[in-house]
């Protein structure tokens, strides 16, 4: 059985970290997976008796000491892969992707293949991605679209597509297992999930719910995710929809409250492979999304729900300024959130669609990379 490392900065709240845990639990099967990070602080995902080995290189301020943190992840990634004689090391991330390739380059541990994880569109601004594509002996693109634009403007032709998958019977499994804790009884709910980072596009998210409000006064908005969201709350205020808006927090399961909404609304500028709106379409929620590079035009792949416009990336918290685009996609959810035929077709399709990203094919991908 080959040995397998995977390596991401922690196993804390995130989207690659999700993919990292969960990539441990369905290879168990098929290679001795061990995980390596660099601070095991708030592990939030069960990872099913993986072992994990915490290099205790946490993040550092400033710029030398960065330069110096990668150097020493590097030596201690190079040792442990020549002590244990791991097969592949598969990185999640930048920060794990610079540890990755020069503890297999630069420290000359050439036993081991060495597989990079672009996760993100905004991976390839990184001043690293020439080194990746010529250093790496893999690319593993979480989106056909970040292939091809490596391809095209790397020329780099050893990148190759692995989507994200999802565990849909799982999904719907921990759905049930609780009860979300929400401030209001009745309604239609709204819900977007991420962390507070203007990448998602909050102060978007929440006019365009303003507007929504305004013509179906019972939909509510539901915000789940990390951060306190200080200068969102206050937007909601200044629209008057405060009542209307919950910030739910950090939810170790989320699915409870996700599986509360109606219609399920991304209003994000950029992503990589956005695993929140697959588990909402999993749950029956209308899709909703931003024409963002990357991922939304690929998962609802002109059918499965209503990609609207990309919006503005820089944060507008006037209540008293709504941009065209707002007021379009509002339109369009409106629209949508009346026609009770159309609801109920795109929730058939999120369902479907879900389901097209199965385990199976990842698992299937990496077992056959393992022996090029």
């Amino acid at each position: 059985m080959k040995k397998l490392l995977l390596i991401a900065p922690s196993l804390h709240q995130g989207g690659l970290e999700k993919v990292c845990a969960m990539t441990a639990v369905i290879l168990k099967p098929y290679f001795e997976v061990k995980i390596a990070v660099f601070d095991s602080a708030n592990i939030d995902f069960d990872v099913e008796g993986t072992p994990v080995i915490d290099l205790a290189l946490p993040s550092r301020p400033g710029k030398a000491a960065k330069v110096l943190n990668v150097l020493r992840r590097a030596h201690r990634l190079n040792r442990l892969k020549r002590e244990e004689g791991f097969d592949i090391a598969y990185s999640f991330g930048n920060t794990a992707n610079l540890a990755n390739v020069f503890a297999g380059r630069l420290f000359t541990r050439r036993g081991t293949k060495c597989w990079l994880g672009v996760r993100s569109y905004m991976d390839l601004d990184s001043p690293w991605i020439g080194l990746y594509c010529k250093r790496a002996d893999r690319l593993l693109c979480c989106s056909e679209t970040l292939r091809q634009m490596i391809e095209k403007k790397y020329g780099c032709r050893h990148a190759c597509t692995l989507q994200n998958f999802f565990d849909i019977d799982q999904i719907r499994t921990r759905a049930a297992e609780g009860e979300a804790q929400l401030p209001w009884q009745d309604g239609r709910i709204i819900c977007s999930m991420g962390r507070e980072d203007t990448v998602k596009g909050f102060w978007h998210l929440i006019k365009i719910f303003s507007l929504v409000y305004k013509a179906i006064p019972d939909t509510r908005l539901l915000i789940i995710g990390k951060g306190e969201f200080t200068p969102y709350r206050k937007l909601a205020a200044d629209l008057g929809i405060a009542d209307a808006v919950c910030f739910a927090g950090l939810q170790k399961n989320p699915y409870p409250y996700l599986k509360k909404g109606t219609l399920y609304l991304l209003t994000s500028y950029w992503e990589g492979f956005p695993n929140a709106l697959v588990e909402a379409m999993a749950l029956g929620l209308v899709a909703v999304a931003t024409d963002c590079m990357t991922g939304p035009a690929e998962i609802l792949d002109g059918t499965y729900g209503v990609l609207v416009p990309n919006m503005g990336k820089e944060p507008d918290m006037d209540a008293a300024h709504i941009e065209e685009e707002e007021q379009r996609i509002a339109d369009r959810v409106i629209a949508l959130m009346q026609d009770e035929e159309e609801m109920a077709r795109y929730g058939r399709l999120s369902v479907e669609r879900a389901g097209d990203f199965s385990k199976e094919e990842y698992i299937r991908k990496i077992r056959e990379w393992s022996v090029d």
